[in-house]
């Protein structure tokens, strides 16, 4: 049963390469946040290099607080693939479109996309977050390597 309930989120729908850059981007940075503070690191880099201050750190903390609700809010553990994997998981997957319909202005239906990770008592807060965290994301340049670090608690990494 344990098995079941991991494969539910990590099922692969899309990859890396069919994906807008800054969506892709998006999903390297989810996953690299989840990875710990050295990803988390790198994510703020990315946030540093394109935005001066005190943007940059505005943006940053919309994005970690998404994370942070997306994964306490979560009604089981989202599932990821590792930093370097060329696939994309249902779950990644969920939250690119939460943040890309978010940030395009169609709040009611980002709220509705948030209740399939955090159910609907935090759907709207999370969707108002989704669309600050992609407008950002759209202007971040993408970076070419990632690192891998230290796993986080209630996520759970693929290949």
């Amino acid at each position: 049963m344990r098995d079941e309930v991991h494969a539910r989120g990590g099922a692969t729908v899309a990859v890396l390469h069919s994906l807008e850059r800054w969506e892709a981007n998006l999903v390297l940075n989810l996953r690299l946040w989840c990875e710990g503070p050295a990803g988390q690191a790198q994510v703020w880099n990315d946030y540093a290099c394109t935005f001066q201050s005190p943007r940059a750190g505005e943006e940053m903390r919309a994005f970690e607080t998404l994370m942070t609700s997306l994964i306490e809010y979560a009604v089981r553990p989202l599932v990821r693939h590792a930093v370097h994997c060329a696939c994309v998981g249902s779950d990644e997957c969920i939250v690119l479109n939460l943040v890309k319909t978010a940030a395009d202005g169609h709040l009611n239906d980002a709220a509705l996309i948030a209740t399939l990770i955090a159910g609907p008592a935090k759907a709207e807060a999370i969707a108002m977050l989704a669309g600050q965290v992609g407008e950002g994301a759209k202007q971040i340049k993408p970076k070419e390597t990632y690192r891998r670090s230290t796993d986080a608690t209630n996520v759970i990494r693929l290949h």
